[in-house]
């Protein structure tokens, strides 16, 4: 029996403010460069400009490519966090585990630092809470906590 979970950034306020400043990085290169009228009294040079459309563009692309992928069976728990992180844990190497309402951790992605260790989610306020026999812990959002709670059970976890 196998446990699989994808999860995307897929709030919509995120994607209208990067492609939102996408565009008006794209509006302001086409006026200033393109037509040659400076926006402003105080212009940027078109280096900056361009420079920070560029910023902008490797942002939304490194957004549209994170993915977090859990998958769990009866020996371990993979967390891939494409293209970041990719982490394998031993059943046997877990002290103890829960699932929580981690509530709100700063933020979504990785999370370092918080009382459930690092927290690795995109969306939500629920996770599996891991704590290791060595003393780490780690968080994994989830957004099917029910299919989660069917799997650790059908397993004798």
């Amino acid at each position: 029996m196998k446990y699989k979970e994808e999860q995307r950034f897929s709030q919509v306020w995120l994607w209208i403010l990067t492609i939102g400043i996408g565009l008006i990085l794209v509006y302001g290169i086409y006026k200033q460069i393109i037509l040659g009228q400076p926006i402003g009294d105080k212009p940027i040079s078109n280096i900056v400009l361009i420079l920070f459309y560029i910023f902008m563009m490797a942002v939304l692309s490194f957004l549209w490519m994170l993915k977090l992928t859990t998958e769990m069976d009866s020996d371990s728990i993979i967390i891939n966090f494409f293209p970041v992180v990719n982490k394998k844990i031993y059943w046997s190497d877990i002290q103890s585990f829960q699932i929580v309402d981690y509530g709100f951790v700063g933020g979504w992605g990785i999370r370092l630092w918080t009382k459930y260790g690092t927290v690795y989610n995109t969306k939500g306020r629920k996770g599996l809470a891991i704590e290791l026999k060595n003393g780490k812990k780690y968080c994994i959002g989830t957004q099917k906590e029910a299919e989660l709670k069917e799997f650790l059970k059908a397993i004798g976890k």
